[in-house]
């Protein structure tokens, strides 16, 4: 079982940065894919950003490509979302979840996800 718990949401300004963090706990997650994804108030969540198990694949969705930016740190079970240039359309609840399979890229469905974490909002003003 993996319990994952995120951080580095806050309220911010129009062009502002965040940081997420997400740690994992209870086992090991080096050899699966992690993810990001978002919902926003009145929508379905949907992918943001994933990374692959080594770290050398990356896939971020059209809308944040070039602000945001995701890494891991399999040493310390951690992943992270740099946000930049936030946007008051970025508003959501951030999710990091953990890929059900083992050594492969980053799958983009909600259902290819085993575990999740509670959340972390993510509010920029204007």
């Amino acid at each position: 079982q993996v319990q994952l718990v995120e951080s580095g949401g806050g309220l911010v300004q129009a062009g502002g940065s965040l940081r997420l963090s997400c740690v994992a706990s209870g086992r090991t997650v080096s050899n699966n894919a992690m993810s990001w994804f978002r919902q926003a108030p009145g929508k379905e969540r949907e992918f943001v950003s994933g990374i692959a198990w080594n770290g050398y694949t990356t896939y971020d969705v059209d809308a944040v490509k070039g602000r945001f930016t995701i890494s891991r740190d399999n040493a310390r079970n951690t992943m992270f979302l740099q946000m930049n240039s936030l946007k008051p359309e970025d508003t959501a609840v951030y999710y990091c979840a953990v890929d059900r399979q083992l050594w492969r890229g980053v799958p983009r469905a909600s259902h290819e996800y085993d575990y999740w974490g509670q959340g972390t909002q993510v509010t920029v003003t204007s």
